[in-house]
């Protein structure tokens, strides 16, 4: 992909401040559009969660990259809030919106894995409002923007291309499946606009809170594999983040239109490369190894990158 592909394309990306959000924003900055970055987190105010990464450095990182970052702070649970960030876009994005990737989240902090009845009911209400309930808001007030031209591109970030696997948290769960049926659902109602709307989901993320869970960086990350054999198909946010660039470039993305695509079957369409070179593939893995039992210490992954 070019730095030119996207030139003069708006882009707007939710949930931006870090991890997929921040990578896709990032890759789409590479591709050359102007990317609005919306999150909660900014050098002067923390959001709840509490992490150093605000979206002042996403946008320098979209310019850097090649684009053009523009960081609008925004609760997306606020409609206010939502509409203030519409109004930016509309003022210094040309009065479009092309793409919209609804990628925010919020629930790290109330995600617990245990039954049900044994966890705080707070904190589940909670992490389904920081995440349907701001994807719904988010739909409700951006998309009229982004039917105002054909070709406007939805993607709605989630964790799983179907609903096979249970997580083992039926709140986190819940919210993974609504919004992948968010991305599939809404291809009918944009088809008449001429726009197309899929479900993405990344692989075995390796996001800046993960790679604390292992106590590892980027540059040692495999050190996390002696922890999780199954790390070893580890992908870096940016996968994913060039897998939607590669959609939004496609002038014919609109066959996948109400898919679930996953950054593995982005890749098998497009032949990008993680940031290492590599081409991890999560869902062959998932199949071969750890759907099928295989002790995954006896697996070659190089033969799955």
């Amino acid at each position: 992909m070019t730095a030119v592909e996207l030139k003069g394309k708006v882009a707007a990306v939710t949930g931006a401040t870090r991890g997929a959000g921040r990578a896709i924003a990032v890759e789409l900055g590479a591709a050359g559009a102007t990317v609005f970055v919306g999150g909660r987190s900014t050098r002067e105010r923390r959001s709840p969660i509490g992490r150093d990464e605000t979206i002042e450095e996403t946008a320098e990182l979209v310019t850097a990259a090649g684009g053009r970052g523009i960081a609008v702070r925004c609760d997306f649970t606020v409609p206010e809030d939502v509409d203030a960030f519409r109004a930016r876009v509309e003022a210094e994005g040309d009065g479009r919106l092309d793409v919209l990737v609804d990628d925010v989240w919020g629930g790290e902090a109330d995600t617990e894995f245990r039954v049900f009845w044994e966890q705080d009911l707070d904190k589940q209400l909670r992490l389904w409002r920081n995440s349907v309930q701001a994807h719904l808001v988010t739909l409700h007030r951006l998309l009229p923007l982004l039917v105002r031209r054909p070709g406007g591109l939805l993607v709605e970030v989630t964790d799983g291309d179907s609903d096979e696997f249970y997580s083992g948290s039926l709140a986190y769960d819940s919210v993974k499946v609504a919004i992948r049926r968010f991305g599939t659902v809404m291809a009918k109602e944009l088809e008449p606009h001429g726009c197309t709307s899929v479900a993405v989901t990344p692989g075995f993320l390796r996001s800046e809170q993960m790679l604390e869970h292992f106590g590892v960086t980027e540059e040692n990350w495999r050190d996390a594999i002696a922890e999780d054999p199954h790390y070893a198909m580890a992908e870096s946010p940016h996968y994913v983040g060039r897998g939607i660039a590669a959609l939004a470039a496609d002038p014919d993305r609109h066959r996948h239109n109400g898919r679930a695509l996953a950054s593995w079957t982005l890749m098998r369409e497009y032949g990008f490369t993680d940031l290492d070179g590599s081409r991890p593939d999560w869902g062959r893995w998932y199949e071969e190894v750890f759907k099928a039992g295989v002790d995954p210490t006896s697996v070659d992954a190089a033969k799955y990158r």
